[in-house]
């Protein structure tokens, strides 16, 4: 898993001509689903997207999500608040679902970028717009999904400074 974790990477280019499956999409959600939430309220739903037309359109309404255009699926993942005693949780549950997606993909020899939409007001209404999505649900992000076509270097790595041990 370790490896998984440290070879995820943000990918912005994909090759155009190999297709994501719906059996991987449904791997990717599958996965995405096994994610912790407050009180196992799941306050998630998803929509997989392979229509070329709709991705353009991402790319196009999105200013952090052009490599939608070379990307052969994606995934929105759309958070459903809840009430009560979770109120107020569901960014933490749908990050970790959106996790639990980019990790699996790997596993898949597959890559992703997760391009946020909520919090940004300014984006909400498009991605809402454009997948009929009605309040009180938000559109999340969205994971662009496909078959890599680069390899970045890491950027990530462990600061100990940022590190504080309580023994």
């Amino acid at each position: 898993m370790t490896d998984m974790i440290k070879n995820r990477r943000s990918i912005r280019k994909f090759k155009p001509d190999i297709p994501v499956t719906k059996e991987q999409l449904d791997r990717l959600m599958h996965a995405a689903m096994l994610a912790p939430s407050a009180r196992n309220t799941r306050p998630w739903e998803f929509i997989a997207v392979t229509k070329r037309e709709v991705l353009d359109e991402i790319a196009r309404i999105h200013p952090f999500a052009k490599m939608c255009k070379t990307a052969t699926a994606a995934i929105i993942v759309v958070a459903v608040p809840q009430e009560g005693l979770t109120v107020g949780y569901y960014p933490q549950d749908c990050g970790a679902a959106t996790e639990n997606i980019l990790i699996e993909a790997v596993a898949m020899g597959l890559g992703t970028c997760w391009c946020g939409v909520y919090p940004r007001q300014e984006r909400i209404p498009d991605m809402a717009a454009l997948f009929d999505i009605k309040e009180p649900k938000i559109p999340f992000c969205v994971i662009a999904v496909g078959v890599p076509d680069e390899a970045p270097e890491p950027r990530g790595f462990f600061e100990e400074a940022k590190v504080r041990y309580i023994t």
